[in-house]
């Protein structure tokens, strides 16, 4: 289960520091390509947004490694979970309904928080 929760836990820390750090560094215009919905939130939001995805990332790799606050890592994995609830609400709210990888995204913060919770 060790090796489980650091391989899926690993691939959503890094999908989730990349589009966090897209979202707190790119403009509104570099980032409309690939994220349409942009231009229906505040871009303060949408830094709070990049921030928060950085910071769960960050909560599902360092207490683990550390062995500091385990109960942590569930908690990011459930935030992680709730941000994507979020997602697609906005993905089927908008023009924009492709919600694969949120779906996917949320099955995978799913899997974590359960082996989160072997560790």
């Amino acid at each position: 289960m060790y090796i489980a929760y650091w391989i899926v836990a690993g691939l959503l820390a890094l999908f989730y520091v990349y589009a966090g750090t897209l979202k707190v560094i790119r403009s509104r215009d570099q980032l409309r390509p690939m994220m349409s919905w942009v231009d229906r939130m505040p871009l303060p939001a949408l830094r709070a947004l990049g921030t928060v995805e950085i910071l769960g990332a960050t909560g599902l790799i360092l207490p683990p490694l550390t062995g500091i606050a385990l109960p942590l890592a569930p908690a990011a994995a459930g935030g992680l979970v709730l941000l994507q609830a979020g997602a697609i609400a906005v993905h089927l709210t908008g023009e924009d309904r492709r919600i694969a990888l949120n779906v996917a995204l949320t099955s995978t913060a799913a899997v974590t928080i359960w082996l989160a919770t072997r560790l």
